[in-house]
């Protein structure tokens, strides 16, 4: 969902699945995989600051994307800390 891309994609191969190519982008390369068309709303941002709180979001949600889609379900992140955590990120943008 966040990055637009469908597992299946032709870009990933053998050794290339989209939770690893997710998980090797996560802190530096967010803007890289995120969909663009979630950024458009903040395109006019000209200060950084909401850009910047926006980059700390998606990472966070990606986080919680790669926890969640691991192999074994041993190792999944458990759905209440999921919710703990969308609930920050919710946090960070009052209405």
């Amino acid at each position: 969902m966040l990055t637009g891309k469908r597992p299946t994609d032709n870009m990933f191969c053998e050794n290339l699945s989209l939770h690893k190519f997710c998980k090797m982008k996560i802190s530096e390369g967010i803007l890289e995989i995120v969909d663009s068309r979630f950024l458009i709303p903040f395109a006019e941002d000209r200060t950084g600051i909401v850009e910047n709180k926006i980059r700390n979001c998606l990472v966070m949600f990606a986080r919680i994307g790669v926890a969640c889609s691991e192999e074994f379900p041993a190792h999944r992140m458990l759905i209440k800390d999921v919710i703990v955590k969308l609930n920050e990120i919710k946090s960070k943008f009052p209405c």
